[in-house]
């Protein structure tokens, strides 16, 4: 039921903010950003959506949510040589430090590779990039760092504009602490 008001709330959430769509291969966060009372209500229909009185619980819970929605699974790699599962998972391990963990699972096989990397959020341009090339799976969120692939997911414009943004209001949120 939570993956179902998700992809709506997604859907009436990216549709609102964009005004219909957008299509460009490289987009960011920036783009799609809200402002002043428009932000107000995104953030007060995550909390709503996510039973929570507080942005940041609601704002992870939202990211979480989207990259399970759109984690890139081995049964969506059809022709691929190695086919594998690839989940992440955001939280917060300490004031203004957002942990990914990536889990990695072999079609057939019952071996998971864990890897965790931290990303301090201090001093970083919180807006996220992505690229959704046209031939390929996947989209590609950029590291607001250094720019390099962080995140894949399926091959979903508005579901990876979404993520951005969602991950652009965390980092943000996380800056204020």
């Amino acid at each position: 039921m939570r993956l179902g008001l998700t992809r709506r709330l997604s859907g009436l959430l990216l549709l609102l903010s964009l005004g219909g769509g957008a299509t460009a291969t490289a987009v960011t966060a920036a783009e799609a950003q809200l402002g002043g009372d428009e932000q107000g209500r995104y953030l007060s229909e995550l909390k709503r959506l996510y039973l929570t009185s507080d942005e940041r619980k609601a704002l992870l819970a939202h990211s979480n949510a989207l990259l399970d929605t759109y984690a890139l699974r081995a049964a969506y790699q059809v022709g691929q040589a190695q086919r594998s599962d690839l989940r992440y998972q955001l939280s917060v391990s300490a004031p203004g430090e957002l942990l990914v963990r990536q889990e990695s699972r072999a079609e057939k096989g019952t071996g998971l590779t864990v890897s965790n990397q931290r990303l301090s959020v201090f001093g970083l341009d919180p807006y996220i990039r992505y690229e959704c090339p046209a031939s390929g799976i996947v989209c590609v969120l950029q590291n607001p760092a250094d720019g390099s692939p962080w995140l894949r997911v399926l091959r979903d414009h508005d579901g990876a504009a979404e993520l951005a943004k969602a991950i652009s209001f965390l980092i943000r949120n996380l800056q204020k602490s």
